[in-house]
């Protein structure tokens, strides 16, 4: 999956608009569009899209500790933002956007550094102007819980 490193390597409005949510979620899934400048940062990449369902796959190293060398809260919240938002893109129609109007978690017990993980966002609602979804963070060899979250994001038609 390319990353965009400059807002020149972002998909511009008119393309974005020109196709449906899950359509723009399936072509960074498969490489064919630039995944988000975030996701290179806090380490992680976009495992998998389905209707309705995006995982992202990823690895805390020592970069995303707080001063105490564990995995910071803020880790955990950006990655469920991000695959239970996603979620809701795969439902949003060509010509509208989304964006996250409130999200909260719950971490369930600490991440160990260099622990693979898969952050999973599913809907639970997508209507013509709010999109609800629920998430989850869980080691991919270990299947333990790590953090739950739970989004509404609103969405708006542009054309």
């Amino acid at each position: 999956m390319p990353i965009a490193n400059s807002l020149d390597d972002l998909l511009d409005m008119d393309a974005l608009l020109s196709m449906s949510g899950l359509d723009f979620m399936q072509g960074m899934a498969a490489g064919k569009l630039p995944g988000p400048p975030i996701s290179q940062t806090m380490g992680y990449t976009v495992h998998s899209v389905e209707d309705g369902r995006v995982t992202f796959r990823g690895t805390p190293e020592f970069n995303v500790t707080n001063p105490m060398g564990t995995v910071h809260g803020g880790w955990y919240g950006t990655l469920l933002d991000s695959a239970m938002a996603c979620a809701v893109m795969t439902k949003v129609p060509a010509g509208s956007v989304y964006t996250t109007l409130e999200y909260k978690i719950n971490i369930t017990r600490a991440i160990p550094l260099g622990t693979e993980i898969d952050c999973i966002g599913i809907i639970d609602h997508a209507g013509r102007s709010t999109g609800v979804a629920s998430g989850e963070i869980r080691g991919v060899k270990d299947g333990k819980l790590y953090a739950t979250g739970s989004t509404t994001c609103i969405i708006m038609k542009l054309r």
